[in-house]
C-alpha cells in the first residue's frame, strides 16, 4: 500500500493548499501535487486514502497523452529526478502523484459536461425540468442517458464555498463568445472521445469538469483531468437508470458520512479503515480498468 501524504513539506517555496492538492509557485511555472486528502461534501476528512493522489495524477496523465493530436495541455514532466531544485530532492513526497505544469491565466468558469441526468443536474430537472437552462426530454429518470452531452458550466467558488450552475449566455458574459464557444465545443469534443474509450473498457462516463487556461494567446487544458475526482464513472454492467449509480470514487465515504448525519457544514472527521480500504481500492480499480495498467505505488 502507498504511503499516505496529507500534506507535503518543500521548504523555503511558497505553497497554496487547496482542498486536494498542494500548489507550488515557480514563476512561469507551477508544481501541482495531488496529496491523499480527501474533500466530501467540500470538507476535508482528517482521514487520507491510501495512494489517491497518485491514482489521480496517473489518471491525468493518462488522459493527457490520449487526448494528444486533439488538444494541448499544461504538462511539462513528472519525472521527479528532472525537477528543478529543491523539488528533484523531494521523491519521497512527490513521486507519482506530482506534475510540473505551463503556468497560464486560469479561465473563470469550470467546464462541466453532462452525458447522463445525475446530481445537480437531476435535482434541478426534478424541480424545473430543466438543466442548466438546458430543457432535455421530459419524463427521464434519475441517471438516464441524455440524447446528446450538454454544455453546463458553473461559476469557481472560494474554497469552502460552492460553485454555481449557470447557463452557457452567462459563461459568454464572463468570457466572452470566442473563448466560451472555444472551451464548449472542445470541452463536448473530448467528453465524448473519452465516453467511447471508457465504454470499451465497461465504464460509463456519466459527467465531467474541465479546466482551461490561456499561455501565449492560446487555450490549452489544464488542471486534473476525466479523473474520479472530477467526473462520474459507473461501472457499466451494474447500470440501472432510476436510481444512484456505484461509482469509482468517494462513494462509501459520502454513504458514511450521510449514515452518521456528518455536519456539512465541518469540521472533516476520522473515517473508519474499512471505508478508507474500500474508497482505495475504488479508486484503484477505476485506474487499473481505465489504463489496463496494474497500479504499482511510486513509493
Amino acid at each position: 500500500m502507498a504511503n499516505v501524504v496529507l500534506q507535503t513539506q518543500i521548504p523555503n517555496v511558497f505553497v497554496r493548499h487547496g482542498k486536494v492538492r498542494d500548489i507550488y509557485d515557480l514563476g512561469d511555472k507551477l508544481m501541482l501535487v495531488a496529496s491523499d486528502r480527501l474533500s466530501a461534501f467540500d470538507v476535508i476528512m482528517k482521514t487520507g486514502i491510501p495512494g489517491k493522489g497518485q491514482v489521480l495524477t496517473q489518471i491525468s496523465k493518462f488522459w493527457f497523452s490520449f487526448l494528444t493530436g486533439v488538444v494541448e495541455n499544461h504538462l511539462l514532466s513528472d519525472d521527479v529526478k528532472k525537477y528543478p531544485k529543491p523539488f528533484c530532492d523531494y521523491a519521497d513526497q512527490l513521486a507519482g502523484r506530482s506534475m510540473l505544469v505551463k503556468k497560464t491565466k486560469v479561465l473563470p468558469v469550470e467546464c462541466i459536461v453532462r452525458g447522463y441526468l445525475a446530481g445537480s443536474g437531476w435535482k434541478e430537472y426534478q424541480k424545473q425540468g430543466t438543466v442548466c437552462g438546458i430543457r432535455p426530454p421530459a419524463g427521464l429518470k434519475q441517471c438516464d442517458k441524455l440524447p446528446e452531452p450538454i454544455f453546463t458550466p458553473s461559476t469557481k467558488a472560494e474554497q469552502g464555498a460552492h460553485d454555481e450552475n449557470i447557463s452557457f449566455e452567462k459563461a459568454v458574459e464572463i468570457m466572452g463568445w470566442e473563448k466560451a464557444s472555444y472551451v464548449k465545443n472542445k470541452s463536448i469534443e473530448i467528453f465524448k472521445k473519452a465516453s467511447v474509450y471508457a465504454e470499451s473498457k465497461g465504464i460509463i462516463l456519466a459527467d465531467t469538469k474541465f479546466e482551461w487556461g490561456e499561455i501565449d494567446g492560446k487555450i490549452i487544458l489544464i488542471d486534473e483531468v476525466l479523473t474520479p475526482d472530477s467526473s462520474r464513472f459507473w461501472p457499466r454492467d451494474k447500470y440501472q437508470p432510476g436510481r444512484d449509480q456505484e461509482s469509482f470514487d468517494k462513494q462509501f465515504v459520502r454513504n458514511y458520512l450521510e449514515d452518521i448525519k456528518f455536519n456539512k457544514s465541518g469540521p472533516g472527521v476520522e473515517l473508519p479503515a474499512d471505508i478508507v480500504e474500500k474508497t482505495a481500492a475504488k479508486y484503484i480499480e477505476g485506474y487499473e480498468r481505465l489504463t489496463g495498467k496494474k497500479f504499482i505505488p511510486a513509493v
